[in-house]
């Protein structure tokens, strides 16, 4: 695997020269920076998509404030000189404790967007999980970026299982990403308000909202139209899907709801490689997939996009651990800073992955965001590790968190 910088070559004393280097990306110093210049340069509909969540968005919120429950109890005066934040899993030696989350469409944010996610994980040395709703096909996406994880959303259709499973396998990907919290489409309204619509459907609201911001149209939408065709959706099934523009991108969607876990057992059977449930909340659930055999868990609630008042993962996820009988337990939701990374380590992940902040990196600045942003996020760890008294990964346990009295959420 490629490295992001060692704990060496970070200078933790870099914010007090007043910027954190040169160029259109200097003024970038945190993640959420990147949505504010994304919320400018993407049309609003595409904004809406990716930000948006489920009804109320009650969620989407408490992913973040759940983080606020809890705070660190640093150790002093220890030798933290030689810190290291990579992390192994399923073994892999990754040069930091975070990954990048499947996220869909992500070709409609940034030109190429899946590989340039891929391309700048696989430079970092951290993991990718491609999304089963992107627009470039698998087989290319790993072969720019070797060591790529993959995610499916699956029918309860075992023979359109097995096909979509072999073609991954043949593609190279020892990784399956199962996400199990989709029976059905979740409730976003709010994508219809902002105008997005799946399939996509041309509009004078999206035609307006792409005049207006010509770095988009010509160098994400018209670059695309230009020298790929119009965009399908490419790794549902084993076969192409739909095109983005056409009515039966439904079909792509469909017979979910008989999902179980007869089917994973099923997937057991089929796939040698990892495989991991995304989307666990209950720690009962999480018992059920020690039993099927699964090597991993992804506890989610799927960013606040599916069942809104779905419990955030940070809340339950102490307790998903331990009934997950020794399996690698990884979250998302929420991370927005290294000391979430951290606090989420404490509580038992193995490792966290990030979705929306990476995506609008990709819309600011192409893979040089995205490697812009991997690198912020690796050195708040890196100095978080270093001002909490930890010099390693393993080292951190919940002895550096204490909750607080209050929640902010009430």
């Amino acid at each position: 695997m490629a490295s992001s910088p060692a704990a060496s070559q970070i200078d933790p004393w870099k914010s007090f020269s007043g910027s954190a280097g040169r160029g259109p990306l200097a003024g970038i110093l945190a993640l959420d920076d990147f949505e504010r210049l994304a919320r400018r340069r993407l049309p609003r509909p595409i904004f809406g998509y990716v930000a948006g969540a489920a009804e109320t968005g009650a969620s989407l919120a408490d992913n973040r404030q759940a983080f606020a429950l809890w705070g660190f109890v640093p150790r002093v005066l220890r030798d933290v000189s030689a810190r290291s934040q990579s992390v192994e899993l399923f073994g892999t030696k990754y040069a930091s404790p975070f990954g990048i989350a499947p996220m869909g469409l992500a070709a409609l944010t940034a030109f190429d967007g899946d590989r340039v996610l891929a391309r700048a994980a696989a430079k970092s040395g951290i993991p990718f999980i491609l999304s089963a709703t992107s627009l470039t096909p698998l087989e290319k996406v790993i072969e720019a970026a070797p060591g790529s994880w993959f995610q499916a959303y699956l029918p309860g259709e075992d023979v359109r299982i097995a096909a979509l499973l072999e073609r991954v396998r043949a593609a190279g990907y020892r990784t399956l990403v199962v996400t199990v919290d989709l029976p059905v489409a979740g409730n976003r309204e709010n994508n219809i308000r902002a105008g997005f619509s799946t399939p996509l459907r041309p509009s004078l609201r999206l035609m307006w909202d792409g005049m207006v911001r010509p770095r988009w149209l010509t160098g994400t939408m018209l670059r695309t139209l230009l020298t790929q065709g119009m965009p399908h959706f490419e790794n549902s099934f084993a076969e192409r899907g739909a095109p983005l523009l056409s009515s039966k991108v439904a079909r792509d969607f469909s017979n979910r709801a008989q999902f179980s876990w007869h089917h994973i057992e099923r997937i057991r059977d089929m796939w040698e490689g990892n495989l991991i449930l995304k989307g666990i909340l209950s720690p009962e659930d999480a018992a059920l997939a020690k039993k099927t055999g699964a090597d991993g868990l992804i506890v989610s609630n799927h960013g606040g996009r599916q069942l809104d008042g779905a419990v955030s993962a940070l809340r339950v996820l102490a307790s998903v651990v331990r009934e997950a009988g020794g399996m690698t337990v990884m979250m998302d939701g929420g991370i927005r800073r290294g000391s979430d990374v951290i606090k989420a380590l404490a509580l038992g992940a193995s490792c966290v992955f990030v979705g929306r902040p990476f995506n609008y990196a990709a819309s600011v600045g192409s893979e040089a965001g995205v490697l812009h942003a991997i690198e912020l996020l690796s050195s708040e760890v890196d100095r978080n590790l270093a001002m909490l008294g930890v010099d390693r990964i393993s080292k951190i346990d919940r002895s550096i968190l204490s909750q607080m009295a209050f929640d902010p959420a009430v």
